[in-house]
């Protein structure tokens, strides 16, 4: 689903017209991109806040400018929880553009039901599609995951017409065999007979 963004233009810049459009319940944006010059935008809060809720990577814009773009960057404040600006990419829905998107687990792995413990190395992958068909997520499924075993980038399902760019072999999660044994064998046989030698030591001194 592709969301429409209405846009109005910004005639004034800088940080203090900034804060008063931000004042004013909108966002502002920038447009750029196939070589046509940069686009300062504003636009609401309203249909960014739906933006964020629809997860939506392509947008049209309508109003002063009429566009389809690809959400580049959003910055948000502090707390994570207000968009501070946003960053747009003029696009066309069938070429091919490089993203990044979340990493979603399906299933339960077996290891864990055996004592391991679930590790996720990465939240997200890089990919490449054409920018209209930009998946919300890519799925891994990890229901014949056993303890101490692992899962690669290979192993992520992806929709037809999206290509890997994040390295096949690269680990994306791993059961881990419980800690606490390994501790308990290191203690056993290193750190008591380290204490033994050395009272022995000290009897062949005296």
């Amino acid at each position: 689903m592709t969301d429409v963004l209405k846009v109005e233009l910004r005639d004034e810049l800088g940080s203090l017209a900034t804060r008063r459009l931000r004042r004013s319940g909108k966002v502002p944006a920038v447009l750029y991109g196939h070589g046509e010059e940069n686009k300062h935008l504003a636009i609401s809060s309203g249909d960014v806040t739906t933006l964020l809720r629809h997860h939506s990577r392509t947008v049209s814009l309508a109003g002063a400018v009429t566009d389809t773009a690809l959400v580049s960057n959003l910055q948000f404040d502090a707390f994570g929880m207000e968009v501070l600006h946003m960053d747009l990419i003029r696009v066309n829905l069938a070429e091919k553009v490089e993203v990044t998107v979340p990493i979603h687990r399906q299933g339960d792995a077996p290891g864990v039901f055996n004592g391991g413990m679930y590790l996720e190395n990465l939240h997200e992958v890089e990919i490449r599609c054409s920018a209209g068909a930009i998946p919300e997520f890519v799925v891994l499924k990890v229901t014949d995951l056993q303890l101490g075993g692992h899962k690669l980038a290979s192993d992520l399902t992806l929709p037809e017409g999206v290509e890997l760019v994040t390295p096949a072999d690269v680990v994306v999660a791993h059961v881990e065999k419980p800690k606490a044994a390994n501790e308990d064998v290191t203690l056993a046989t290193g750190a008591e007979p380290a204490v033994i030698a050395k009272g022995a030591e000290k009897k062949a001194e005296a």
